[in-house]
């Protein structure tokens, strides 16, 4: 038994447009299908239209084969699916996109010559084309807006075709990085650097509540399962909103220069200074003034 090199043949019905055709080529080569079969192209072939929608899907454009009837084009294949979104009266089955690639795996794997047949782009295929093939595939569509451009039928059909060829239908040609889980000594240490920066911004108010607000932050955090890459971005977000401000960006001097910050750091300093100086002597307050007397102007003073 020979199984044959391509998957099965793309048959278009008398197509109107040659960027249709092209759009058709394209989304064949998408997904590895490359014999394109023309009944009656309105405007004839070849066509560049055609090759330049095919968008360098050459070699299924210069392999395209134009017939003058369907029943010739169909003469050589042994298995065949119509397309429509109408039902047809008969008694042919009826299967849905996912199933029929998988129809058209099996006999291609047992040798046979398939074929998937699309109707015109105004009005699709009449009931005596529909005759020619042995079953039916819909697409389940929108019933209120069912046509398709031939071209999205081809691309579904082509896509089903491929995938059913798949060990894993749900297997992608690429993934994401491989990265190590972090372990919680990691996780539990963001955790005690994100409290402190909330914590030194006045975060948890009322304080009563903050054993609930950090419960609620570690539920937050602990459900993304972070990786150690991860927790590192994580980390440098918090550092760099920690030691820089938008008065004060990094790149423009010391964080501690930023002008919010300076009247907060001055009253540490003049406070340290206090903690400092000798006690004073007695009967003179620490400003040289005698301790009874109350100052003028301030609030509660005869002065007020």
């Amino acid at each position: 038994m020979t199984i044959p090199a391509t998957g099965p043949a793309i048959i278009l019905v008398e197509p109107q447009l040659g960027e249709n055709i092209g759009m058709v080529a394209r989304a064949m080569a998408n997904f590895g299908l490359s014999e394109l079969r023309l009944v009656n192209p309105r405007d004839g072939w070849p066509s560049e239209k055609a090759r330049a929608a095919a968008s360098r899907a050459d070699h299924v454009i210069d392999a395209v084969t134009v017939f003058d009837d369907l029943a010739s084009a169909l003469a050589d294949l042994n298995f065949v699916f119509a397309t429509t979104a109408r039902q047809r009266d008969g008694f042919k089955s009826v299967r849905g996109p996912v199933e029929a690639g998988r129809v058209l795996r099996a006999r291609h794997v047992l040798g046979q010559r398939t074929g998937i047949l699309f109707g015109r782009e105004r009005f699709g295929l009449y009931n005596d084309e529909v005759g020619l093939a042995d079953e039916i595939v819909t697409f389940p569509v929108d019933p209120d807006f069912s046509s398709l451009n031939i071209a999205q039928a081809a691309l579904l059909m082509s896509y089903e075709w491929m995938k059913s060829g798949l060990e894993d239908e749900t297997k992608t040609n690429f993934s994401g990085p491989d990265m190590k889980p972090a372990s919680k000594e990691e996780l539990h240490g963001l955790f005690a650097y994100l409290e402190g920066a909330l914590e030194a911004r006045g975060y948890f108010r009322p304080a009563p509540k903050k054993p609930k607000m950090i419960d609620n932050l570690r539920a937050v955090l602990t459900r993304a399962g972070f990786a150690e890459p991860e927790l590192k971005v994580l980390r440098g977000i918090i550092s760099s909103l920690d030691r820089f401000s938008p008065a004060m960006p990094r790149g423009d001097g010391s964080p501690g220069d930023d002008p919010r910050r300076l009247p907060a750091a001055a009253a540490r300093a003049r406070k340290a200074e206090v903690g400092r100086q000798p006690p004073a002597a007695n009967g003179d307050a620490a400003n040289g003034d005698d301790s009874d007397t109350p100052p003028l102007g301030g609030k509660g003073t005869d002065n007020d």
